[in-house]
């Protein structure tokens, strides 16, 4: 108990100092920047970062940008805990737990080494407080809770952790815990995490999370200061996590969202936390100034109604789904071209969503993106009884 009070009072100080510190002693102490949109980054600079392995993803697509030797399997160190919270918010998503419910900690959660709020065993706390712990203070203690409240025990999680891997398509990792501490075989790549990194972005409740710069737990009692510095000086920042350990040296997954472009950079290996973030913050820098998002789109002007020969409808209207944002370099939108070719005609029966079209789209001869047009309803052919129909509802006005 004494322990843990001392090292409430020592997080509190540190947090008060990220407060009161002058600007300029905060930068220097982080190896940290204010950094600005617009700052320009050409490929050649990017090849320079300070990581073993890295990765830059966007995160609306998938699309790689950049990769550096991206699949060499390594130790994860707490970027672990974006796996954690991923099942978690999953379970949460499902209704297995709340976000309100009481979580007794366990004498193997509280045993946790490393970076932790210090809980006890016995101790209960909110769900989602221990999921602010995991996110924002990356505590060992309460991500080892969190999988517990998730599938029971920490074997019945992990293996719960490797199952999701394996779905994600995440070939070269492999679990040991939910907490990212060092374990013989306990591995990940650059790839595989901005893989589980882009599905836990599709939870807005996570990044509300993992976006948070400074808060506490306990009444006030237990401050917390985001590991993740780039939430504080990188503008768009929405977290993800880092990890810091022996094996693994300083990694980062880092996400930031700017107008309609998402990206994640995810750097490994890098020989000290300030090269970390310099190494993700190069690659996001990279990806904002290099590339832009564009929305493939059809006005309904274009999609003439497709004339039906036999038909009991003279016609049948049209639809074009709406496509996914793609990435083009940055400043090319305007040199994008369309190519519209739909069906003059057709022969019924017409079945809605039967294919009368599509659209393509073009940069410098290459197709980025196809879009179907499709028949927006269902025309029947038009034989003796159909026509006994029409002339029946007719004669009944």
């Amino acid at each position: 108990m004494k322990k843990r009070l001392f090292c409430r009072a020592a997080a509190l100080v540190c947090a008060v100092s990220f407060i009161f510190v002058p600007a300029a002693e905060v930068q220097a102490d982080d190896s940290m920047d204010f950094y600005e949109e617009g700052v320009v980054v050409t490929a050649a600079e990017v090849m320079e970062i300070p990581a073993r392995s890295a990765i830059l993803m966007d995160a609306s697509s998938g699309r790689i940008l950049f990769e550096q030797n991206a699949d060499e399997p390594m130790p994860p160190a707490s970027i672990t805990k974006i796996m954690t919270l991923l099942l978690t918010f999953e379970a949460l998503e499902d209704g297995t737990l709340t976000p309100d419910q009481t979580v007794t900690v366990s004498e193997n959660a509280a045993s946790m080494g490393g970076t932790q709020i210090w809980l006890e065993p016995g101790e209960e706390m909110a769900l989602q407080d221990l999921i602010k712990a995991a996110a924002v203070n990356s505590a060992n203690d309460a991500a080892m809770a969190l999988g517990e409240a998730v599938s029971g025990s920490e074997t019945a999680f992990v293996q719960l952790m490797n199952e999701r891997a394996a779905e994600l398509g995440m070939e070269n990792t492999r679990f040991k815990n939910p907490t990212g501490l060092d374990a013989d075989g306990h591995l990940s790549t650059a790839r595989d995490i901005a893989l589980m990194s882009r599905e836990l972005m599709r939870f807005p409740d996570a990044l509300a999370y993992t976006s948070i710069w400074m808060d506490s737990l306990r009444g006030g009692e237990t401050a917390l200061v985001n590991t993740n510095k780039l939430v504080r000086f990188y503008p768009g920042c929405v977290g993800l996590k880092t990890g810091t350990t022996d094996g693994a040296g300083s990694c980062l997954s880092a996400a930031a969202i700017r107008d309609d472009l998402s990206l994640i950079a995810v750097s490994m290996g890098s020989p000290t936390s300030a090269e970390r973030f310099n190494a993700c913050r190069t690659l996001l820098d990279y990806g904002f100034s290099a590339f832009e998002s564009y929305t493939p789109a059809v006005s309904p002007e274009e999609l003439t109604p497709v004339r039906v020969e036999r038909g009991i409808e003279p016609s049948v209207p049209l639809v074009c789904a709406e496509a996914p944002s793609v990435l083009i370099p940055k400043g090319r939108s305007g040199d994008v071209q369309r190519s519209v070719s739909i069906e003059t005609e057709t022969e019924a029966p017409v079945k809605a969503g039967s294919s009368m079209g599509k659209v393509s789209f073009m940069l410098d001869g290459d197709l980025i993106c196809e879009m179907e047009i499709t028949a927006a309803g269902t025309v029947e052919r038009m034989d003796f009884y159909a026509a006994l129909k029409l002339i029946w509802r007719y004669l009944l006005g």
